[in-house]
Order: structure tokens, then C-alpha cells, then sequence
């Protein structure tokens, strides 16, 4: 039986997908997200078009979330927001407009291609209220109580410490502020030898957390008002035999409580 990869292992696959990606979108825009045969139902049509056009094409073209955190997280302008593993830029991109120019809109990603992608759709946007930091969503560069708003997209099931992330979210939040993710989440359980493949986790399939294990995270983590909303059920082919329940988009919500906030927590 294999054993379970190392995170440096699932941390070095994740990495090598999304920098294939970039140098994609970079090297031939034309064939797009499904370019080679690679079209994933799970990264379809998820934003408005409204949305899509308001950011660079390379934007959307470098996209693998699993949904539209922008238009679900209730932004306002003035407000700070930081986007876990933000990749090409789209939603950081959405955030900048969001936000207005009194706000600021910031983008963390390890991956040096998506980095650099990301820079050039933010000065095409010609978006100023834009910051790309590199780091690893474990461990964030930013301080105490730095923003509003965390997002993020179909990346915190890449992480091997999940918990860890969503502690960071906690501290870098400002009492008051909102966690806002799309993710995937699994209603039900994932046979071990999937959560052993390592292609798997890369794919946002292996790594997704059980819903009842979400909500507990975030309640240890120190949140409050968690909601799981289910945005797209993925009834795929492949996935069939594999899984134990069903494998969902969805959007997920918490709050981190104000000083003497006696709001009840979920989990």
C-alpha cells in the first residue's frame, strides 16, 4: 500500500500544474483554459460575463478555481482584501474593482509564472490598488489584523495543512472581518488510496475536505456564523466508485468575532 505523499511532494505537484498553466496562457492565449484537451468542468463558466469582461483575457484564460468568491463575498469599497493563492489575478482583478481605489486588493501565490502573469494582467488592467506578494498560504506575509476580507479560490484543498491555513486567515483578519472562500468539499468521504494519489490532489479532488472537517477547522481556528453553500454538484464520470457522497463547489463562509463578541460558533 502507498503511503500518504509528503507535503513537499503534493506542494512541488501543485506547483508544477499551475506554473504549466501560466507558460500556457502565455505561450498559446489562443487555445485557452481548454487548450490540449484540457477543459475541466470544474473550472467552467464561473464568472458572469459582465465579469470576464472587465479583466484581461490571460486573466481569465490562467483561472482553475471552482467559483466566483468576487461576487459572493459582499465587497465593499474602502475594504482590504487578500485572495489565497491567487494565481493569473482574476479575482484580485474583480477585488481592485470592487473595492474602489480607497481600497486594496491583495494577491498571495508561491508560484513564480503565476506571479509574473499576474503582474502583467494587473498593469494591463491598469489596475493601482493591486499588491502580489509570494509565500506560501501557510504562512502569510502579512501582519495582524491587515485586512477586511480574506478570499480565495479551489486552493486551500491544495494545502496539506489545512488547518494551518485557515489559522493564518484567522490572525491576518481584522476583528469583524470575513472569510470567504470557493472550495471544493466533499458531503461524504474520500477512500484513502484516492487521498494518496498525488495527481489527484493537483486535480482539487484528493485534497477536498469533508464538509463536518470544514466547519470544524474553522470553529478551532477561532470562527464564528460558518456557512457552506453549495454552488455546483460535480457529477463526473471518472469520479464514479471513487468517492463516497458527492464531490461539490462551494462557497464558504465565516466571521472572525469582535472583541467580546459572544456570537455562536458553528462546527
Amino acid at each position: 500500500m502507498s503511503e500518504m505523499p509528503t507535503p513537499d511532494v503534493l506542494r512541488e505537484e501543485v506547483r508544477k500544474r499551475y506554473a504549466a498553466r501560466a507558460l500556457r496562457v502565455v505561450e498559446a492565449p489562443e487555445g485557452g483554459c481548454c487548450g490540449g484537451g484540457d477543459c475541466d468542468p470544474i473550472t467552467r463558466d464561473l464568472y458572469e460575463q459582465v465579469d470576464a469582461e472587465t479583466v484581461p483575457e490571460a486573466a481569465l484564460l490562467a483561472s482553475l478555481g471552482c467559483g466566483n468568491p468576487t461576487a459572493l463575498a459582499e465587497l465593499s469599497p474602502g475594504e482590504t482584501v487578500l485572495d489565497l493563492g491567487s494565481g493569473g489575478g482574476i479575482d484580485v482583478l474583480l477585488t481592485a474593482g470592487r473595492v474602489g481605489p480607497e481600497g486594496l486588493a491583495y494577491g498571495l501565490d508561491m508560484t513564480d509564472e503565476m506571479l509574473a502573469l499576474a503582474e502583467r494582467n494587473r498593469a494591463a488592467a491598469g489596475a493601482r490598488n493591486v499588491r502580489f506578494l509570494k509565500g506560501h498560504i501557510e504562512s502569510i506575509p502579512l501582519e495582524d489584523g491587515a485586512v477586511d476580507v480574506v478570499i480565495s479560490n479551489c486552493v486551500i484543498n491544495l494545502s496539506s495543512d489545512k488547518g494551518r491555513v485557515l489559522r493564518e486567515a484567522f490572525r491576518v483578519l481584522r476583528p469583524g472581518g470575513r472569510f470567504a472562500v470557493s472550495d471544493m468539499v466533499v458531503q461524504g468521504s474520500i477512500p484513502d488510496d484516492v487521498r494518496r494519489d498525488v495527481e489527484s490532489w493537483a486535480c482539487c479532488v484528493a485534497g477536498a475536505l469533508e464538509e463536518t472537517t470544514y466547519r470544524r477547522l474553522l470553529a478551532d481556528a477561532g470562527f464564528a456564523d460558518v456557512e457552506v453553500q453549495v454552488t455546483r454538484v460535480h457529477d463526473r464520470p471518472e469520479l464514479e466508485g471513487r468517492i463516497e457522497g458527492r464531490l461539490v463547489s462551494a462557497f464558504v463562509r465565516a466571521r472572525k468575532p469582535r472583541t467580546g463578541d459572544t456570537g455562536e460558533r458553528t462546527g
